[in-house]
């Protein structure tokens, strides 16, 4: 538990920097990821989630 909660708290970390430090990129990146077709999120998700397993499959070997 106490890995995942690392884990957890250093994701939280990262995903709330953008926000704090560049708040006028974040809304004009998000008006451009809502002008994107379902299908290419879509794609682009799973990309990003098989890229995390294989990070996760190299650190841990």
């Amino acid at each position: 538990m106490k890995y995942f909660l690392s884990a957890l708290g250093l994701a939280l970390i990262i995903e709330g920097m953008p926000y704090f430090l560049a708040p006028g990129a974040i809304k004009r990146t998000l008006a451009t990821i809502r002008r994107q077709p379902e299908g290419r999120l879509r794609i682009f998700g799973l990309a990003a989630m098989l890229a995390g397993v294989g990070l996760l499959y190299l650190v841990n070997r």
